[in-house]
């Protein structure tokens, strides 16, 4: 017969890790789970349960907002240190390649009497763009950009090749001089500038990637915070309906630690996003638009220049309104309309030309007042052009240079002023661009290492006043 249990006793239980004979034993991972499965079921139990859930929630929101927060921190860092330089870089590679064929175009019909300071001004142009291409190179950008920086170190010496060839030629007297101007132009035109324009945009792309990664909100650790902060509220409450305590200090600092952090969060990035996108429309979108009407006003010059230089031996042959006309009045006509608007447009320059677009973009007087400047340089160049194509037309040839490259009133001076007036808009726009930029990223500057600091105190303040009603089952 089996034993029997003593007479008022009761009969022996199995324990959970004993298992009934030929019953398959447990795993220890079964075993643990058994026993937390039991201790649930306790009031320490329970608490023990709601501390590691609530540090693991706070904890969990510390780490979500400094990898989030570090993520826009590197992208508004990029923006200042890499994309907008990258991107000046490129422009000024444009900037340079367009002003080298214009002056190229100007020293040609000065002829012999081609001044030292235009001739510099054009070798500086070339060495400018030879320098930004090699320090592009050397950034490793994107494929595209590569592909560009390539297609333009290879094409760059042909081209000053030919415009020596025509130089040589003009100063001979020789014709020939005029039809290498020519194809030089045609190979920076179609060639290089198109290569130049790519990379600018390319460059102008990444930027723009680089400001909606910072500017992105960051939604992930919006919402492990405010999961946080119920967590704690609720295991507050459940405190205070058990054990009619109003306060719990632990779970009070948890919750003021994650509230700061919450809120730095939320302020911060407010302040980052704003100052980002303050720098973005009044700083990298103004100066986008101020490089572009820059470059615009050099290809005018030039197509005005190479007007004289072909003496109509080139004309429009598409089928329109212009065919047939001579292909670089028609370029610079063009290139004006971009820039202001139609010529009948008195005053302000047309909406959405160029230069309207940029008095827009500009937030304060010392931005508009450069551009107002130029646009009243770009009416004075067109009264210019007008008289100086009328004169050539005229069959006065030698007038018609003078008053296109002479020192005086001529359209030389005129896109002088110009150039010089977007030239200062552009170092203002530029200071603006960095002073808002800086204060964004500023905003985002130590709220890693807070979040990460004030999340650690805030676990082990839930850890600590779980604890302390612990102590009192003991």
């Amino acid at each position: 017969m089996p034993p029997t249990a003593p007479p008022g006793t009761a009969p022996p239980t199995a324990t959970p890790s004993a298992a009934a004979p030929g019953a398959p034993r447990q795993t220890a991972w079964q075993e643990g789970v058994e026993r937390l499965r039991a201790a649930a079921v306790t009031e320490p139990g329970r608490l023990r349960v709601i501390g590691a859930v609530l540090a693991a929630l706070v904890l969990g929101f510390g780490a979500v907002t400094a990898w989030q927060v570090s993520d826009r921190a590197a992208a508004a860092d990029a923006v200042v240190e890499r994309s907008q330089p990258l991107s000046a870089d490129a422009a000024d590679i444009y900037r340079s390649l367009a002003d080298a064929d214009t002056t190229a175009a100007s020293g040609f019909l000065a002829g012999g009497d081609e001044s030292s300071k235009v001739r510099r001004r054009y070798v500086e142009d070339i060495a400018t763009a030879s320098k930004r291409l090699a320090e592009a190179a050397g950034t490793g950008g994107s494929p595209a950009a590569q592909r560009q920086i390539a297609r333009l170190n290879e094409r760059l010496p042909v081209y000053t090749g030919i415009v020596e060839a025509a130089r040589a030629n003009n100063r001979q007297g020789l014709p020939l001089g005029g039809a290498y101007l020519r194809y030089a132009n045609e190979l920076m035109t179609t060639e290089l500038l198109p290569a130049a324009r790519a990379l600018y945009e390319t460059e102008s792309a990444r930027l723009d990637r680089d400001y909606a990664d910072a500017e992105a909100w960051p939604w992930a650790a919006l919402g492990a915070g405010v999961l946080a902060l119920g967590g704690l509220g609720w295991a507050q409450r459940r405190l205070y309906q058990r054990t009619n305590r109003v306060l719990n200090h632990g779970l009070l600092a948890a919750t003021a630690s994650t509230t700061v952090v919450l809120l730095w969060l939320a302020v911060g990035h407010g302040v980052a996003s704003a100052r980002l996108d303050d720098s973005d429309e009044h700083g990298a979108r103004s100066l986008r638009v101020l490089n572009e009407a820059r470059i615009t006003a050099l290809q005018a010059r030039g197509d005005e220049n190479l007007t004289l230089v072909a003496r109509g031996a080139v004309v429009v042959t598409k089928e329109g309104p212009d065919q047939g006309k001579d292909a670089y009045e028609v370029g610079y006509r063009d290139q004006m309309r971009a820039l202001v608007g139609s010529e009948s447009s008195v005053g302000l320059a047309e909406r959405g030309s160029l230069l309207s677009r940029a008095s827009e973009l500009a937030d304060d007087r010392a931005g508009r007042e450069p551009v107002a400047r130029a646009l009243d340089a770009v009416r004075q160049w067109q009264e210019r052009h007008r008289s100086a194509r009328a004169t050539d037309d005229n069959g006065e040839y030698d007038s018609a240079v003078a008053q296109v490259i002479g020192a005086g009133a001529s359209t030389r001076e005129s896109f002088d002023r110009i150039d010089a007036a977007l030239a200062e808009a552009l170092a203002h726009e530029d200071g603006e661009f960095r002073d808002a930029a800086d204060d964004g990223r500023g905003a985002l500057s130590g709220l890693v290492v807070g979040a990460a600091v004030l999340a650690v105190l805030g676990a082990a303040g839930a850890v600590l006043g779980i604890g302390r009603r612990l102590s009192e089952y003991r």
